[in-house]
């Protein structure tokens, strides 16, 4: 059963029947918003890029992007750039797999991020999402829509967060503008 989060929502990263979830996917789908004859004839592609910045308490030390795809451990694992999107109605167009048994004791914090890089903002984005899979079973297990759009060209999306009794997951839902993941750290610090 998969929870629909809204902007600010945690939720705790523990099977229903009971464990930890031991590897899990943040999906990222989208495509272009096309309405009307015009529109269609005058849009270029968009290219949303999803990226994973590990922390240590409120240092960043790796970042999983199109550019980096594994972090330096091996536990984040992004699974390739889309340059066009497309699925936007529920399949993945990136996905970023973390296995979180092999993320490293001193990293607390994952912040999923997404970026427009080809400067498009989020009003001419349709059906964009990001949801959390258990990767062992394929079951969706929440699921965050960007709704309303805005003149914002980046999202902080979620984060999952390590805590005593394991992870947990929040949709953080924060507008932003930049090309790339480094363009965004301002607007992630506030988040840790």
């Amino acid at each position: 059963m998969s929870v629909n989060l809204s902007k600010g929502q945690q939720i705790s990263l523990t099977k229903s029947g009971g464990g930890e979830l031991t590897v899990i996917r943040m999906g990222l789908g989208w495509k272009a918003a096309r309405k009307g004859f015009l529109a269609r004839m005058t849009s270029r592609e968009i290219d949303l890029d999803a990226s994973a910045l590990l922390f240590a308490g409120k240092e960043a030390v790796d970042v999983v992007f199109f550019q980096h795809l594994t972090s330096d451990d091996g536990s984040v694992r992004h699974t390739g750039d889309n340059r066009v999107g497309g699925a936007g109605e529920g399949g993945d167009d990136e996905s970023i797999v973390v296995d979180l048994q092999r993320v490293p004791v001193h990293i607390d914090q994952i912040v999923f991020t997404v970026n427009s890089f080809t400067g498009q903002t989020f009003e001419e984005v349709d059906n964009a999402f990001c949801r959390l899979v258990d990767e062992t079973n394929g079951q969706e297990l929440a699921r965050y829509t960007l709704t309303g759009g805005g003149r914002h060209t980046a999202q902080i999306m979620a984060k999952v967060s390590r805590t005593g009794a394991g992870w947990e997951m929040a949709a953080i839902g924060s507008p932003a503008d930049g090309r790339t993941f480094q363009d965004l750290m301002p607007a992630v610090a506030p988040h840790l």
